[in-house]
């Protein structure tokens, strides 16, 4: 059982799915295809890219030795895309090379600043844990662009500190991510309270080094025990 709040001395963030999420995907992805005059429904558009990241991230039990570099990260969100190309039948106008190149280039889509935003109960509930005097971090699998993503929505200064899978060659479920964590802050592990949405890499993981960690369930895909809002941490 997670204790109360005032039990620790910080709290440390998943990124993506807690804290930003990109609302507008099925869009950007379709405004991408149509510039290369390939036309399907928002809503099929949609469907696909939620099915492939259920498949291959989300109701997936990741590697726990699992290691990271802006290339791995690039073939992962790759294979999330050309999935989708292939679903939607990109095969039938498109060679198995274009397919290629149109998901290494939404990889680079996906990674603009500009198509992220905070999820509504971000900011409020950051700056009431730090009134509470908590320390904030983040332990995130992500681009090298986050910083600039946290950076443009004005949350980067709460955390410290942030540790990025694509900085640090590794990435969850490795239990090893979240011990870089606890040496960079000082902290030990009884201390920090983790929040992200995966039950494998934010649940799991951290526990595996003593962290308590607690689920937050943004989407309705989302089953099983946790919280809605970061509100309910308080």
């Amino acid at each position: 059982m997670i204790k109360s709040l005032s039990a620790y001395k910080a709290v440390f963030f998943d990124a993506g799915d807690t804290l930003i999420t990109v609302p507008n995907d099925r869009r950007i992805f379709n405004e991408f295809l149509h510039k290369r005059l390939f036309y399907r429904e928002d809503k099929q558009v949609g469907q696909l890219l939620q099915e492939a990241i259920r498949l291959f991230y989300a109701n997936k039990r990741m590697r726990a030795d699992a290691v990271s570099s802006p290339e791995i990260d690039r073939t992962f969100w790759m294979d999330i895309y050309t999935y989708t190309l292939r679903r939607l039948g990109a095969e039938e106008q498109w060679s198995a090379e274009v397919i290629n190149d149109c998901s290494y280039d939404l990889y680079d889509e996906f990674s603009n600043p500009a198509h992220y935003e905070l999820f509504s109960d971000v900011t409020q509930n950051l700056e009431r844990i730090r009134t509470l005097g908590l320390r904030m971090g983040v332990i995130s699998n992500f681009s090298p662009s986050l910083r600039d993503i946290l950076q443009e929505k004005n949350i980067l200064s709460f955390f410290d500190p942030v540790i990025i899978s694509t900085e640090v060659g590794i990435e969850k479920p490795n239990p090893d991510i979240f011990k870089l964590a606890l040496k960079r802050s000082g902290l030990d592990a009884s201390e920090v309270l983790y929040v992200g949405d995966h039950e494998w890499n934010d649940v799991w993981a951290p526990g595996q080094v003593g962290v308590d960690a607690i689920r937050i369930k943004r989407y309705d895909y989302h089953t099983g025990e946790g919280i809605t809002s970061l509100a309910e941490l308080i």
